[in-house]
């Protein structure tokens, strides 16, 4: 296929080495007739340092190397064919993108497809500047292009099926994943991720720990590559903050996509992350970075008496009761230490919770009240960590951290596949490749239980009253009905 890449810059240049590497001619043009030449000098760097490693072999190499050409501009006759497909990877800005297909809507023959990389536009109100909106489908890739084997496939609303699967086809093709995704705000990707960072946001709101303390539990507990105020920074939080505002305000201003109010200083402060030299965290010469040391707790008695309120599988308790001077630990979900402590008489200077999802992990997550005495808390971290467990101290808040972004990071993916924006097994498949999370956010609920699921929301919801954790049918009906959350709805007739 010949492929024209409009747009020399980091997605430009990284879909122009994936479409070469896979065996196709790649037109690249910019705006900037200049920024070519070094685009594709770029292209040809990483082609030939692949090669080295034999990825591709040299031969594959040195023929997808003539196969890219440069153009002086979008609108070029170009050396051979017209292409078949062209990509757009410009400035995200509607009127831009416009500009770019009207344009090529009058050099180019009406056969040619048109795909835009954007990543938070709408599809449909694009086409709709066409004289043949049917023409034209999203084709999200992500960065880098070549590594990121995901690419999501968005139809408008007057798209034509044929352009769909020739997108899914090529897509497919090169050894990449497609997700056919509706013309949503977000799309997919953008939209699942905001469960994560919107609920990490919420624990910073309410002083529940610090950034660095969330992002290990993050890891540690959850099993994510990188916990949620590490992943801003890389991102950059103006981006971030961006991308929350627009899949907000694009659903309505959903209660589960409702972002932080912390962004908009951040980001006016220019706190914008790794790019800045300064977000979460601080970077540069000398600086600890996104992986600050970990403070300790010192001068704890490893041997004090513990006992269990209720289920105790990791074999904590070493009392039966809590009389005297024993600890007492809580198991809590979705539910408070203080509502224990209120509700079944316990001593509040010496009543501490543990989050049951940090039992099997490396991390075990303790929870203080306000009442929560100082010898208590050195107390509890010495016996939690005495067989070589990290133990990390947060505040008392409903459920924990762990099982707040859990449940956000659920239910908002029950939320997409509600309203159809893509199928089950899409969703999962798209996020784990496009986040790294362990499990897809569907597959990571059937993990846990639905119908634990459900209790751990309903728990959260009437815990805080934050209709944000209200459940969605999608979630209630299959605990309902004993289904996974990955069952997809049957067909319906017309």
């Amino acid at each position: 296929m010949r492929i024209r890449v409009v747009g020399a810059g980091t997605m430009g240049r990284g879909i122009a080495q994936w479409a070469v590497t896979a065996g196709h001619t790649v037109e690249l043009a910019d705006a900037r007739p200049e920024a070519v030449p070094e685009a594709v000098a770029f292209v040809r760097s990483m082609l030939r340092r692949a090669a080295e490693k034999g990825r591709p072999a040299p031969a594959d190499a040195d023929r997808a190397l003539e196969a890219l050409v440069e153009l002086d501009s979008p609108y070029a006759a170009g050396s051979g064919a017209a292409p078949e497909l062209v990509i757009e990877a410009v400035v995200e800005d509607l009127d831009v993108k416009a500009e770019l297909f009207t344009g090529l809507e009058r050099v180019l023959p009406a056969s040619t497809v048109f795909a835009t990389n954007t990543s938070s536009l709408s599809v449909t109100r694009l086409g709709a500047r066409l004289t043949d909106p049917g023409r034209l489908a999203g084709l999200h890739f992500f960065n880098p292009v070549p590594l990121m084997r995901l690419a999501e496939v968005v139809p408008g609303a007057a798209t034509r099926q044929e352009v769909t699967a020739l997108l899914r086809s090529l897509v497919e093709g090169t050894g990449h994943r497609a997700v056919t995704v509706a013309d949503t705000p977000g799309f997919l990707v953008n939209h699942a991720g905001r469960g994560l960072v919107t609920e990490a946001l919420a624990l910073l709101e309410e002083s529940v720990a610090g950034p660095a303390a969330l992002d290990r539990v993050a890891r540690d507990v959850l099993g994510l590559r990188m916990g949620p105020f590490e992943l801003m920074d890389l991102t950059g939080l103006d981006v971030t903050a961006s991308v929350m505002e627009t899949v907000w305000t694009g659903f309505c201003h959903a209660d589960r996509l409702r972002p932080s109010y912390l962004t908009a200083n951040r980001v006016a402060a220019g706190l914008h992350g790794r790019k800045t030299g300064a977000g979460f965290y601080t970077y540069g010469d000398g600086a600890a970075g996104a992986a600050p040391p970990e403070p300790r707790v010192e001068g704890g008695d490893p041997a004090r008496p513990l006992t269990v309120l209720g289920d105790d599988p990791a074999g904590l308790a070493t009392t039966d009761r809590p009389s005297g001077s024993a600890l007492v630990l809580v198991p809590t979900w979705g539910t408070t230490v203080a509502a224990a402590v209120a509700g079944s008489g316990l001593p509040a200077d010496r009543t501490l919770g543990v989050d049951p999802l940090s039992l099997g992990t490396p991390r075990r997550v303790l929870a203080v009240t306000a009442a929560t005495g100082r010898a208590a808390v050195r107390d509890a971290v010495a016996v939690l960590g005495r067989d070589g467990h990290a133990v990390t101290v947060v505040r008392d808040t409903a459920g924990s951290p762990a099982q707040r972004l859990l449940a956000s990071v659920v239910n908002v993916a029950t939320g997409i596949a509600e309203r159809g924006i893509a199928d089950p097994d899409d969703i999962d498949t798209a996020v784990t490749l496009g986040l790294g999370y362990p499990r897809g956010p569907l597959a990571w609920g059937d993990h846990v239980g639905p119908a634990r699921m459900l209790a751990l929301l309903r728990a959260l919801h009437e815990e805080t009253g934050d209709p944000r954790y209200r459940p969605t049918p999608w979630l209630t009906h299959r605990a309902a009905l004993g289904l996974p959350l990955t069952t997809p709805m049957p067909p319906v007739p017309e």
